[in-house]
């Protein structure tokens, strides 16, 4: 009778019932994914090297996070919908003087991480805001390659899941582009265009119950709803699932469910993403969306179809149908409701307009990508890709259909900017994991088989397959690891991995270095930062090229006319005019800005040493400082011609639509030549006379000496207030030397000799 008690007792054991069957595949999968997202999430941070954690802050990456961050710390001093409600946030340390409307942003980011920044300070954590910004967009990456990894899973398995999340993790666009401190709208951009994915594609699955399809729909809704406030983008993931449904509707797979879910999906995004303050109502009515509404009619037609009636009915309701997408266009066309398509997503749908404007096109990363920047991109997985792609046509799936669409349209975005290269890394990632997976089915298959003991010569051919199975599985293990560890297309480390040896672009003051030799920040651009925090009331306008701009405001406290939000198109080619104009053109630029906070001007510029002798050297420009975008500055304001001439600021004499006017190419050496007018233009003015400090100043008390490649006046008004890096070693950082040079205006002597009586303070 114990014995019956005590079995009873066993059977009705809790670790009995919660018994959990794990397969030894499932570990090794989880194990794998678990190795897979670590490095995802160590390669992005490697960069905190360069960074003082002891006390300190890691700065951000680029320009435009720091944009990002000015508005999380206003969310998290002043509550998540302060830049939006009850007033307008205006920024008035951006854009002098109007100030920037800071509830002209997309809140995705900035509320993601305002919100967690809050929820970990609730637990206690004490870190700095920046410092936790600069690492958000790691975690976030982490959390997409996840998702991709389901993604993957769902289309091939297991392994074609772990494969993508792999290609993912290691991409290089999406790696620069979410690596420490790039706190900028890709991080939500690629989450959300996952997760919808995921979400969307589940909620179509007609193997589901209706109830799970239904609660798939409601998070793709909440997917596509964060994508609208987060990336720009949105216009594209948008058009592509509309895309999708139509061509199955073609291809005559249309279901009932697909109605249900297309309309709660889309309905409910659009809703929750119109109530964004940004975002608005006017995007409904959008070019760009009008095809929403459109399939919704299609869709319509389409389950009407489905019941028995005649063939003259079903014209009828065709007809009918195009009737309302085409007048309901036609109407809103006319009525002045048709909202137009934002000037980016015409641009990438037809990149020669951006190559007619300058203001876009001086962007790298805006440019039209070549083929080269592809395959440096992806290495030898393209390959791969290629024969992903053959095996996904080859099955035309639903979810299949979906991977070509998005394949070819996200190939023709990236090729169309090269930016949008992290748009395609997630379908290259899957499909390049299907098309491996797919070459190695039938060996593994082979391998896998037990040896047949038939006639001698069978048993030799089964031994002899099964070895070249072997090699064949060796060979693309070591094409993957040598395209992942040592990137033969570039000669050298992967990009992946480069990338993560390359500090924040501040912290290298923007030069082109990375890897193991660089064991400490450069200094020029966080001295200049740090003079101007100290020495420069806030108040005060410090002019320098719109690159700068967050910089300026951001890290050294100071007010700026421009910055990479583009606000103003007029300003910015002000600014332009006011480095490429004589120093007289200037000052009657800067002068129409105010003279009581208009106080410095800064350029930043890049010399290359070379040594001509043991104790003879030579410094010339470099090109990666505005000995660089000066071209730019000359098109930018050159296209504002007419309006210069006009406004009285140019003269005929002087007036420029190019850099063309300034100098010309050697066609020998192809290196640029100034002329009379280049030589007397602002921005040399400046620039060189950082140069001829820096060399007076290394060469004093050396055995060697360094002297500028060339020399110029000596500007009248613009008086030397600090050079930042004018101290660094010819050799501190190979023979690159940065400098941030900034001058106080002397508006006393150009008043004087102007006789202008000075304002009043």
């Amino acid at each position: 009778m114990g014995e019956g008690i005590k079995e009873r007792l066993k059977g009705l054991s809790v670790f009995s019932r919660l018994r959990i069957q794990v397969s030894h595949g499932s570990i090794i999968a989880f194990a794998a994914l678990v190795v897979i997202l670590f490095v995802a999430f160590t390669v992005r941070i490697i960069p905190l090297r360069w960074e003082n954690l002891s006390g300190g802050t890691s700065l951000l990456n680029e320009f435009d996070p720091y944009y990002q961050f000015s508005i999380t710390q206003h969310m998290v001093q002043n509550g998540l919908l302060s830049p939006y409600w009850p007033t307008h946030w205006v920024n008035m340390m951006k854009w002098y003087p109007a100030g920037l409307d800071m509830s002209t942003s997309l809140p995705a980011l900035p509320m993601t991480a305002a919100a967690l920044y809050q929820f970990v300070s609730l637990f206690g954590a004490k870190i700095d805001l920046m410092t936790f910004c600069a690492i958000v967009p790691a975690f976030i990456a982490v959390i997409s390659c996840t998702i991709l990894y389901l993604i993957g899973k769902d289309m091939g398995g297991k392994a074609v899941g772990l494969l993508s999340a792999l290609f993912l993790a290691l991409a290089p666009s999406f790696l620069q582009r979410s690596s420490l401190g790039f706190f900028d709208t890709e991080v939500p951009g690629v989450l959300g265009l996952v997760l919808f994915i995921f979400l969307f594609l589940r909620s179509l699955d007609s193997k589901r119950s209706l109830r799970a399809s239904l609660l798939y729909s409601l998070g793709s809704a909440a997917a596509l709803a964060y994508f609208i406030a987060g990336w720009g983008a949105a216009y594209y993931l948008i058009d592509l699932s509309v895309l999708f449904v139509f061509v199955l509707v073609l291809l005559k797979r249309y279901t009932p469910r697909m109605l249900v879910n297309y309309s709660l999906t889309f309905g409910l995004a659009l809703f929750i993403g119109t109530k964004v303050p940004y975002v608005s109502l006017g995007y409904s009515v959008s070019g760009a969306i009008l095809p929403v509404a459109a399939v919704f009619v299609v869709l319509i037609v389409s389950e009407i179809l489905r019941n028995n009636i005649s063939m003259k009915t079903k014209l009828s309701l065709v007809i009918a149908g195009l009737v309302v997408i085409v007048g309901g266009i036609s109407i809103l066309a006319l009525t002045d409701k048709l909202g137009g398509v934002t000037g980016k997503f015409v641009t990438v749908l037809d990149p020669f307009i951006r190559a007619a404007s300058p203001l876009v096109n001086s962007v790298a990363e805006q440019r039209i990508a070549a083929w080269g920047n592809i395959y440096i991109e992806f290495g030898i997985g393209i390959l791969f890709f290629l024969m992903g792609l053959y095996f996904v046509m080859r099955n035309p799936t639903n979810r299949n259909i979906f991977l070509i669409l998005f394949a070819a349209t996200a190939l023709y975005f990236a090729a169309s900017m090269i930016r949008l290269l992290v748009l395609f890394a997630p379908v290259f990632a899957i499909i390049a994991a299907i098309g491996i997976i797919g070459i190695l089915k039938p060996f593994f298959t082979l391998l896998q088989e037990a040896p047949k003991t038939l006639a001698k010569s069978k048993r030799r051919m089964a031994r002899v397959s099964k070895e070249y199975s072997g090699v064949a599985v060796f060979i693309i293990f070591m094409i993957l690891v040598t395209n992942l560890a040592f990137s033969p297309q570039t000669g050298g480390m992967p990009r992946a991995i480069e990338q993560a040896y390359i500090p924040t672009a501040i912290s290298a003051s923007s030069l082109p270095l990375g890897g193991s030799g660089l064991n400490a920040p450069v200094g020029a651009w966080l001295d200049a930062v740090g003079w101007m925090k100290t020495n420069v009331q806030s108040t005060n306008a410090v002019v320098m090229w719109w690159d700068y701009g967050n910089w300026l405001s951001d890290l050294g406290n100071v007010t700026s006319l421009a910055d990479n939000t583009t606000e103003n198109a007029t300003q910015i080619a002000n600014v332009g005019f006011i480095f490429m104009g004589n120093e007289t053109q200037s000052m009657q630029m800067l002068s129409a800005y105010g003279q009581n906070h208009v106080k410095y001007i800064a350029v930043f510029t890049v010399l290359k040493i070379t040594q001509q002798s043991s104790t003879t050297y030579t410094a010339s420009p470099a090109g990666y400082g505005d000995e660089g975008k000066w071209v730019w500055m000359a098109r930018i304001s050159g296209q504002d011609e007419p309006r210069l001439l006009q406004e009285g600021f140019m003269t005929p004499s002087t007036a420029w639509t190019n850099e063309n006017t300034f100098g010309s190419t050697n066609a020998q050496t192809n290196a640029w030549v100034w002329n009379d007018q280049g030589l007397n233009c602002t921005v040399f003015e400046l620039m060189n006379q950082a140069e001829v400090q820096y060399c007076n100043t290394i060469s004093t008390g050396q055995s060697f000496t360094i002297t500028p490649d060339q020399t110029t006046t000596v500007p009248t008004y613009f008086q030397v207030a600090h050079i930042a890096g004018v101290d660094a070693a010819p050799n501190a950082y190979g023979n690159l030397i940065p400098l941030v040079a900034i001058y106080s205006i002397n508006w006393a002597q150009y008043d004087a000799d102007h006789g202008i009586t000075p304002p009043s303070s």
